[in-house]
């Protein structure tokens, strides 16, 4: 991956660049779904931090949890979660929007001071689509996608997972080393220059 490839997928809608990483270990809380299900998506966490180098916890001092993922029928369910209106800025709005946009997922990010992520909300609208996928899968990738905040068109045309010859799905390795590489301590937790993604395609070619 040259750095014009990372470059595209940190860039946002309206030209500008931004990487950024956790900056504490990850505490998920997952809602909407089934025992079973539970453990697969925790499972996700711990293997893409693994693969990362990040760190998991049981609870962040700050926010208790800090990862929370929504599982839901539709975008209306969400107006009906009594706390949920206090955390997101304008929810009816941004509810509306996506509903309009027919859109079947979301994240919203929090950072701290430094430009470190401190919290993501992960909304997953289970329309025909989403449901269709294998709770494995859709974890995994939904883990991805919240381990840094990649451009809104990072993931529209190829999902970060692939298929292995024996049929299983992993992350696809191009993406696995980019994460790897803004997850070395020598990187900026956060960085709004595109010389960034310099310095992350010279750390993917390290290996």
């Amino acid at each position: 991956m040259d750095a014009a490839e990372v470059e595209a997928l940190f860039t946002r809608e309206d030209g500008s660049y931004l990487c950024a990483r956790w900056g504490r270990p990850l505490v998920p809380i997952v809602f909407g779904v089934e025992d079973a299900t539970l453990s697969v998506v925790k499972g996700a966490f711990e293997a893409v931090c693994a693969m990362s180098g990040h760190k998991m916890a049981e609870h962040d001092p700050e926010l208790g949890a800090n990862v929370m993922l929504f599982f839901f029928r539709d975008w209306a369910e969400l107006l009906e979660l009594p706390d949920l209106g206090r955390m997101i800025d304008g929810l009816p709005e941004m509810v509306g929007r996506l509903q309009q946009n027919g859109a079947n997922q979301y994240r919203v990010f929090r950072f701290d001071e430094s430009g470190a992520i401190k919290a993501a909300f992960v909304f997953l609208c289970m329309d025909g689509a989403l449901a269709a996928e294998p709770a494995e899968d859709l974890a995994l990738a939904q883990v991805a996608q919240v381990m840094l905040t990649w451009g809104n068109g990072a993931f529209a045309a190829r999902s970060p997972l692939g298929r292995l010859e024996d049929g299983r799905v992993v992350l696809r390795p191009e993406v696995g080393a980019l994460i790897r590489a803004a997850y070395d301590p020598v990187m900026p937790v956060a960085a709004q220059d595109s010389s960034h993604a310099l310095r992350l395609a010279a750390r993917i070619a390290l290996g």
